[in-house]
């Protein structure tokens, strides 16, 4: 195997380690909380079905790559609770260290495209990365909304915070900002939001 195949096959390999990276957000059909794959691969075919919606063109193809990149800090990281204080005091410190190790599994000229594009998803400022980001945070939030706000009933989350959450992004698409609205009202009315 040339050297550039293998490093190519180790960044596959470690990259197996997020089906073992359990989220806070349940799966709908089964009792268990889904992995990182899973939300990856979700959110990755939620780009294409829903671009349609964003408020300004966006490049698919360059959004789903950053989509299914965007979690794989995590693995040296872990994940940390869009809910969750203290775990955000270090998460930016956690997640560059674990990025530029995992990413730099990888041929240079791959590990510095998939490190800016990881990068591109954190800093939020282009229509591409906040196109990803509405649906990173759309994606649990209709999953534990199906699943009667499991989730939130758990950590006992309240209306603001998860308006506060999506505030920022409510921008990028009108349809899905007012879907995102509806489903946070809806469950607050029903209890599932404190």
């Amino acid at each position: 195997m040339n050297e550039r195949l293998k490093k190519q096959v180790d960044f596959i390999l470690e990259l197996d380690k997020m089906k073992n990276l359990y989220r806070q957000t349940y799966v709908l059909h089964e009792n268990r909380k889904e992995n990182d794959a899973e939300h990856s691969w979700h959110i990755a075919i939620m780009a294409f079905m829903l671009a349609e919606y964003s408020n300004e063109p966006v490049d698919v193809f360059h959004v789903v790559k950053m989509l299914l990149l965007h979690d794989v800090v995590e693995i040296d990281a872990g994940d940390t609770y869009c809910y969750d204080k203290n775990g955000y005091k270090t998460k930016a410190d956690r997640e560059e260290k674990a990025a530029r190790r995992i990413f730099g599994l990888l041929p240079d000229d791959q590990r510095d495209e998939y490190y800016a594009l990881w990068r591109e998803f954190e800093d939020s400022e282009t229509p591409e990365a906040r196109f990803a980001a509405v649906l990173d945070r759309m994606q649990p939030l209709f999953l534990n909304y199906t699943k009667n706000g499991i989730s939130w009933q758990e950590h006992e989350v309240y209306k603001e915070q998860v308006l506060e959450r999506n505030r920022s992004y409510f921008s990028v698409s009108d349809e899905i900002a007012d879907a995102i609205k509806a489903v946070i009202n809806d469950a607050y009315d029903k209890g599932w939001l404190k």
